[in-house]
């Protein structure tokens, strides 16, 4: 027997979790500009609103709306650029320092057991905005694969992004300069 979708048609392979409460990011989320990146936008908005946990200088580490895993963070140069190889000196060096801060301070918060970085660089590499380099960093632990995704297809986050923001925000070592920011925002 086929198990229908809410279309009539063939079930999808995972469940759905409903969570109305994103319906605000989707119906706000829509850039009327002419440059509608959402990793451009971000930068503009308060840290709150934009799940930014740290500006740097050149880079700024910020919550992925859609994770993974809890306290899965992304770390994002400010410039529009595609591509690693597109990146300065001075880039590349914080987006390092900051996937390093970013491992020490979600292992402090969280205990993680260890940790999927890295970044998809193109969309047939599979980047889901593949005009804006980002790294992905994921935290694992050990279980954390288990019947949930594995056999009921569904992720199961235990808090909201905002309360894991605030914590990653603040144990965030403040000594890096701030980079573009929303009004009153930034790291002093």
């Amino acid at each position: 027997m086929s198990v229908a979708n809410d279309d009539g048609g063939p079930a999808a392979v995972f469940e759905h979790l409903w969570t109305p409460y994103r319906m605000a990011y989707i119906r706000g989320g829509k850039p009327t500009g002419d440059h509608d990146c959402p990793f451009c936008l971000i930068p503009q908005m308060d840290d709150e609103e934009g799940l930014v946990v740290a500006r740097g200088a050149t880079v700024f580490a910020v919550l992925n709306l859609y994770p993974y895993n809890a306290g899965h963070l992304m770390v994002v140069p400010y410039r529009h650029v595609p591509d690693y190889t597109d990146l300065t000196v001075a880039e590349v060096a914080e987006l390092g320092s900051f996937t390093q801060t970013a491992m020490r301070v979600v292992r402090s918060v969280s205990g993680a057991h260890g940790f999927n970085v890295g970044m998809n660089q193109g969309s047939i590499a599979g980047a889901g905005i593949a005009d804006h380099l980002h790294q992905h960093v994921v935290p694992r632990w050990g279980g954390d694969t288990n019947f949930m995704p594995v056999v009921g297809l569904t992720r199961v986050l235990p808090q909201v992004l905002t309360e894991t923001r605030a914590l990653l925000a603040a144990q965030w070592p403040a000594a890096v300069p701030a980079g573009p920011a929303g009004p009153g925002q930034g790291v002093a």
